[in-house]
């Protein structure tokens, strides 16, 4: 379980990151998914992500939903994340962000699809 310093620590960068998830999620939400185990953070020193499993009939996959911090340091937790979703069933991932994201996810394998963006683990 994530210690509750680092949900802590981290809550600034998510607090920024909800603010473009156009009110699906509230602080009190994603700290309640961690707590549970519904959502996953994934706290680096200069940035976190926060990801979830989705059960698809056919497709499990890992969701990307909210990243902050400096985007080298998000960048470079893909292949912990990816490596993580693999050892959990997951054979695909999604994120879903501003289209900036595009430049930078592309060098990493991923690809549009929709808004949101995914790439085969």
């Amino acid at each position: 379980m994530t210690p509750i310093n680092e949900v802590k620590r981290c809550k600034p960068w998510i607090e920024d990151a909800l603010s473009y998830c156009d009110g699906t999620h509230a602080w009190e939400d994603i700290e309640n998914g961690i707590h549970t185990r519904a959502m996953q953070l994934w706290p680096a020193p200069k940035g976190c992500i926060v990801t979830e499993i989705v059960v698809y009939p056919r497709k499990k996959i890992i969701n990307i939903f909210l990243a902050g911090g400096e985007l080298d340091q998000i960048l470079d937790m893909n292949d912990d994340v990816r490596a993580w979703a693999k050892a959990h069933g997951c054979t695909g991932a999604t994120m879903t962000g501003r289209v900036g994201w595009k430049k930078p996810l592309k060098p990493l394998g991923w690809k549009v699809l929709h808004t949101q963006f995914a790439k085969d683990i």
